[in-house]
């Protein structure tokens, strides 16, 4: 850190532990930072109903990549376009100069878009344990100089045109990928659903179907259906060091539930934006180094190993408050209550 900076103090604690499988294998405290304190009891109880199931919460990695969408003006929309054809016919010259500078960054896709005389080329790198927000920038930077060269009839538009997308809103990061793609599931049994949750599978789903997926779809949601994902991603990303910003596409996900069985409850959250790493800037302060040390995340493991690791495990989290949320939901009045208890005890420990 540079500068004289000064700091905020936000209150944590470690919640848990979860109990997960999959991708990420084990039990695992989880460090939450936030000002709303009935979230530390509501993840928990996720996370209790988690270490009750053999399996736990089941963690998938889908796919991880960082990108960086370029602009370059062309003079006509024909020249924009004939020059992406040739630029994605050398893609693999292009890779090799990203390999050549960076022991991490590697390139593996270009995506192109045209409207009118403007062309954006969308390079997609993975970067090993960084969230590689300046390292597909460095990376875009090079490659810009080397299609300009190739083709004088371009000329230089903006270093980043907005198809990254990078702390937006938009669909194109859940279609074509930014960040770590992961989901976490759990089944549990109907018994557990009633004494643990106090409902029933058939009434979360219901809740699921009517509040998020139907009243997202009325309020204009973005490939987006939860209640609440941001809760939890803001309180995980403060405690690690990550971008709080990034919340803004990381909360893009959907919850998706089924009745299974005799009364079971399958319960999942996808979420395929998680812009999130365990290197970077923030990540050797203090308390965020003891933070990422303590779940598991200083670990020598291969390139990407530790992110996988860190997104797998907010990838539960948000599941453990999803469902904990929606469980109470299908009550009235629990909610309300809940917060007013949780919120006075608090307040009546400072």
């Amino acid at each position: 850190m540079t500068g004289d900076a000064e700091f905020t103090s936000i209150p944590m604690r470690w919640v848990g532990p979860l109990r997960l499988s999959g991708d990420v294998v084990g039990e695992q405290q989880v460090p939450l930072a936030t000002y709303e304190s009935p979230l530390w009891p509501s993840v928990g109880r996720g996370a209790r109903i988690s270490r009750l199931v053999p399996d736990g919460i089941r963690v998938t990695i889908v796919d991880e990549r960082m990108t960086r969408s370029s602009l370059f003006v062309a003079a006509t929309g024909a020249d924009a376009a004939r020059a992406a054809r040739r630029i994605l016919e050398r893609q693999a010259e292009l890779a090799e100069i990203v390999a050549a500078q960076s022991r991490h960054a590697r390139l593996i896709d270009i995506d192109t878009e045209i409207v009118g005389n403007l062309l954006f080329l969308r390079f997609a790198l993975t970067t090993g344990d960084a969230s590689g927000h300046n390292m597909v920038t460095l990376a875009a930077e090079s490659l810009m100089a080397r299609v300009l060269e190739w083709h004088p009839e371009l000329e230089y538009g903006s270093i980043s045109g907005n198809y990254c997308s990078d702390k937006k809103a938009t669909a194109v990061n859940g279609i074509l990928g930014r960040g770590r793609n992961t989901i976490a599931e759990m089944l549990i049994p109907a018994a557990l659903v009633s004494e643990q949750l106090r409902s029933s599978a058939a009434r979360i789903v219901e809740l699921n179907t009517r509040k998020n997926l139907v009243g997202s779809t009325i309020a204009g949601a973005l490939r987006s259906a939860n209640a609440h994902y941001a809760n939890m991603l803001l309180a995980f990303y403060l405690a690690t060091g990550q971008d709080a910003a990034n919340i803004v596409e990381g909360s893009q996900g959907i919850t998706w539930a089924e009745v299974r069985g005799d009364g079971d409850l399958y319960f999942s959250c996808t979420l395929p934006n998680l812009i999130v790493g365990t290197v970077g800037n923030g990540k050797d302060l203090p308390g965020v180094e003891d933070a990422l040390t303590r779940i598991g995340c200083r670990e020598d493991r291969e390139p990407g190993g530790n992110a996988r690791r860190l997104a797998g495990l907010i990838a539960a989290t948000v599941l453990c408050g999803e469902l904990s949320l929606l469980a109470a939901q299908t009550n009235p009045g629990e909610l309300m209550d809940s917060h007013l208890r949780l919120e006075r005890r608090t307040e009546g420990t400072r």
